[in-house]
């Protein structure tokens, strides 16, 4: 189980690129959870997002370091 649950968010290619989780949906075909989560930024693509919600919380591996693919903005302020 995963732990993506509403809030903003960044990716990991940009933090200056902020997302907000508007909640987690199922996909009609295959009850597949997913997130819904839209992009705060002006996003020539869309500005409403779906996809998979273990991808979205997933750990990714960049220059041999792991970090997550998401990370959630208010969960760093509090550690600060």
């Amino acid at each position: 189980m995963t732990h993506a649950e509403p809030g903003l968010y960044y990716h990991y290619k940009n933090k200056e690129h902020q997302y907000r989780l508007l909640g987690i949906a199922k996909h009609r075909d295959t009850l597949e959870e997913c997130v819904v989560y839209e992009a705060l930024y002006a996003n020539p693509e869309s500005r409403l997002w779906i996809g998979p919600r273990d991808v979205f919380d997933e750990f990714i591996e960049v220059n041999g370091k792991k970090i997550k693919r998401f990370t959630r903005i208010d969960a760093i302020d509090s550690k600060e």
